[in-house]
């Protein structure tokens, strides 16, 4: 892994409003290329957050209409850096009108795309009588582990909900993996319990660097998410906490 990477790392409160988010996210992107960021990321859902499926039905686009996609290649290009995004939430092909796909989006600095990877683990959980999700009713999980080779470091891509089965990480590490990405968007009952023992677990049992940028705050009237986007080296410390609020941090990887 190339010592001199510069990550970005950025914190959001994604709503229903697509055009907000794409606002947001551009802003943080920015301040993190004038800071010197070579590598970019921002969170699970970063284009939409809803409970409505009828609004989601409505306003979410495929991959080559999504708003947040077309910024972010353009800004890459602009500023010659590579982004994760997170993910996106997307509409897929038209057999499957009813569900959607979770997907982490790698961009080059020539504003190419050149990794994809869909969620693999669906979140059907019962948090307590008024907090449910079934991730597996609307979205259509993915198959196939990700890890794409960069001039800088191979990334292994994961997204949230992936960080409760190991295999996955010891598998991405096998395959080569220098850093593991995992955008995540989690529930403050869980965040508050088991977010940063499991980020700091997934780096440890692995030796590796792991970027975990987060969702925060009030999300829609219903919707709340943790926060604390982290950044954990190999031996399990902390180099970046973002805490409760929409932001970001630059900083060079270093493993004391």
């Amino acid at each position: 892994m190339d010592p001199d990477i510069k990550i970005g790392i950025i914190q959001l409160t994604s709503n229903d409003n697509i055009q907000d988010n794409c606002n947001q996210l551009d802003y943080y992107f920015n301040q993190c290329s004038k800071e010197g960021a070579n590598f970019i990321l921002s969170p699970e859902v970063s284009n939409f957050i809803s409970t409505d499926n009828e609004i989601k039905k409505k306003y979410i686009k495929n991959e080559k209409e999504d708003l947040i996609i077309k910024k972010v290649k353009k800004s890459c290009s602009k500023f010659k850096v590579w982004s994760l995004i997170g993910s996106v939430v997307l509409k897929i092909k038209k057999c499957d009108k009813e569900k959607f796909v979770n997907r982490s989006i790698l961009v080059n600095p020539n504003g190419r795309i050149v990794a994809r990877y869909d969620k693999i683990h669906m979140f059907d959980v019962v948090i307590n009588s008024k907090e449910t999700y079934r991730e597996s009713k609307k979205f259509k999980p993915g198959r196939d582990a990700v890890m794409a080779k960069t001039p800088f470091a191979n990334i292994g891509l994961t997204i949230c909900y992936d960080i409760r089965f190991p295999y996955l990480f010891s598998k991405l590490k096998k395959s080569g993996a220098d850093i593991i990405c995992i955008p995540s968007a989690f529930t403050i009952k869980t965040g508050k319990d088991h977010w940063e023992t499991l980020v700091k677990a997934r780096a440890i049992e692995n030796n590796i660097f792991i970027i975990a940028p987060a969702q925060c705050g009030q999300n829609t009237s219903t919707r709340k998410t943790w926060g604390h986007s982290l950044i954990i080296d190999p031996n399990g410390k902390i180099l970046c906490d973002l805490g409760n609020y929409a932001g970001y941090r630059v900083l060079r990887l270093k493993n004391d």
